[in-house]
């Protein structure tokens, strides 16, 4: 399969996490996000393993939890917490700061180059978002900022980890066994923070199966699968295309107003993400002298 596709599927999934905000608040329970999460994670999980039989050797637990809680628990509820305390606008320009936060990680724990091609990737496709959706006049609250950074944070260390931990698996089995982890982790603090989730209607149902089928099992088997072909750094910038997408729908779908600030910021962002591809794009190898003489043999 071709570079191009593997971009084009992986750069799908964030596409359609754009979608997420639509589907929760036109067809779900209000008030009730971690259920949400949990609701959302761990039947497409189970599912998946349904699909793949196969759970993790005895080495593999610990590292599928900590991937499970850094790309599922942690990140939606810290996710969910921003939203709550603090105007949309603001949590999604907080949470554009994950590709900067994947740069320097994977510096870390895998030894990938910086470039200045790469930052600048970043910076304008935060700056993108902030056109999209940031409003100059909303209010700040320190829990809100805390959550959204600390999300934006395990978010970033799990795409990296999720690249340096690869087990012998189809990108399916890992997906499905994250997936899983996640959904155990958020069963206790769903049912502690917010109990008594209403019986879920025909549309709530519908909602729940679009963001556990498509939104969770389908997207994050594309996320996963981009990574270990493609790397964090690579795939990290296609993170800008959700809030590009939630404001596309909601226009499309929802008649939401489209500002030309807004606009610009949809320019920016693919600018940026076409930046960051080719920052990330691999050296072609060094062409070989024709004129050199063969090394003689001892």
């Amino acid at each position: 399969m071709s570079r191009t596709t593997d971009l084009f599927l992986t750069a799908l999934a964030p596409a359609i996490w754009g979608s997420s905000y639509i589907v929760a608040t036109e067809m779900l329970p209000h008030g009730y996000p971690l259920t949400v999460a949990l609701l959302r994670a761990l039947p497409a999980g189970l599912i998946l393993l349904l699909v793949v039989r196969r759970l993790p050797q005895a080495g593999w637990w610990i590292k599928v939890f900590i991937l499970g809680a850094l790309n599922f628990a942690v990140f939606w509820s810290m996710l969910f917490l921003a939203a709550f305390t603090l105007p949309g606008g603001v949590a999604a320009t907080l949470g554009a700061v994950q590709p900067l936060l994947v740069l320097f990680l994977a510096r870390i724990a895998l030894g990938s180059t910086i470039t200045v091609m790469g930052i600048a990737a970043a910076v304008s496709g935060l700056i993108g978002v902030a056109l999209l959706v940031l409003d100059p006049t909303a209010a700040l609250n320190p829990l809100g900022i805390a959550a959204a950074l600390a999300g934006a944070l395990s978010m970033a260390a799990g795409t990296v980890l999720t690249r340096k931990w690869q087990p012998p698996v189809s990108p399916l089995t890992f997906t499905a066994w994250q997936l899983t982890a996640g959904g155990i982790l958020l069963i206790p603090v769903a049912l502690i923070v917010e109990p008594g989730f209403p019986m879920p209607s025909l549309t709530n149902l519908a909602g729940l199966v679009w963001l556990g089928l498509i939104g969770a099992a389908l997207t994050y088997y594309l996320w996963f699968r981009g990574i270990a072909r493609l790397g964090p750094t690579t795939v990290t910038s296609f993170g800008f295309l959700s809030p590009t997408s939630a404001v596309l729908l909601g226009w499309i779908i929802l008649g939401q107003a489209l500002s030309v600030l807004q606009i610009v910021g949809v320019v920016v962002v693919l600018v940026s993400i076409w930046i960051g591809q080719r920052a990330a794009r691999p050296a072609p190898a060094p062409a070989a002298n024709p004129t050199q003489a063969p090394a003689k043999s001892a």
